[in-house]
């Protein structure tokens, strides 16, 4: 192929959406539990959240080295990669390394890297957006403007049923989790500017969702063009769900379910919900 997009870990699963991804290339993550190292391509995540749940350690992601990004970046004549929030790793980093490496040893190769600014089901939607212009013949340059600007708009959503691991690797504090749990209260969360931040707290779960899709109406114009991408983590049933009460309430272009993967699974937890648009 003459373009292809390269991604680390951060894009998710949907056989329906994205094919058989001869177009795309992943990088994997690398992630240690216990001192067992995985790597994030092909996972059984239902291995991987055992593993998560007997741990009581904090459970480390190693992303892909410049050089894992470099050999990719050989293979063709043009590339956009995409990689998660650069305020969550040194994934971009790293691809951006190999891009400048890439220029030193060859001067007829296009690389451009993109941060996505979030993780989970956005990653997916800017995958599927640089994927569909590619695919109209859009130039190079007017790719970047159009996704970058799609990037910078994106609205990103997440609940959380369990709050284990945000523990173990320092997001928030034991007592708050500790808190949380007893007077049951759901976190509502957020992407700003590529750092996660809480947006909400509500108790209980069900009233979080609700809020979740309130909130949906109360942040966005124009859904009618917009593709909103649910991310779920073990959680196929409720993200069928909550793909019917969005719909029933709002008009976007297509709402499409996503299955996470290793890295996902990491951040969003068993049963967690990601909502991006």
């Amino acid at each position: 192929m003459e373009t292809r997009i390269i991604v680390d870990s951060c894009v998710d699963f949907n056989s329906e959406v994205f094919g058989q991804e001869d177009y795309m290339e992943r990088i994997p993550f690398k992630i240690i539990i216990d001192g067992e190292e995985i790597i994030d391509k092909n996972l059984d995540t239902s291995l991987l959240l055992e593993k998560m749940k007997n741990s009581k350690n904090k459970i480390i992601t190693a992303c892909p080295s410049p050089h894992e990004f470099l050999e990719s970046f050989k293979k063709c004549k043009n590339n956009f990669v995409v990689t998660i929030s650069g305020k969550l790793s040194g994934s971009h980093n790293s691809a951006m390394l190999a891009s400048e490496m890439l220029k030193e040893e060859s001067t007829d190769r296009f690389v451009h890297v993109f941060d996505c600014k979030t993780a989970v089901s956005g990653a997916d939607l800017v995958v599927l957006m640089i994927k569909e212009l590619i695919e109209k013949k859009v130039n190079n340059g007017q790719i970047i403007e159009q996704v970058n600007e799609y990037i910078d708009n994106m609205k990103t959503l997440f609940v959380l049923d369990r709050l284990d691991n945000l523990v173990k690797n320092g997001r928030i504090s034991n007592t708050k989790a500790l808190v949380g749990s007893l007077l049951q209260i759901t976190p509502i969360m957020t992407a700003n500017d590529g750092e996660i931040v809480l947006k909400e707290q509500v108790r209980g779960k069900k009233k979080a969702f609700n809020r979740l899709i309130e909130i949906i109406g109360e942040e966005s114009v124009d859904l009618k063009n917009k593709v909103l991408g649910i991310g779920h983590i073990n959680a196929k049933e409720k993200a069928e769900k909550l793909k019917e009460e969005i719909k029933n309430k709002y008009d976007f272009k297509d709402i499409i379910i996503f299955e996470g993967g290793g890295l996902s699974t990491i951040y969003a937890d068993d049963g967690g919900i990601v909502v991006c648009y």
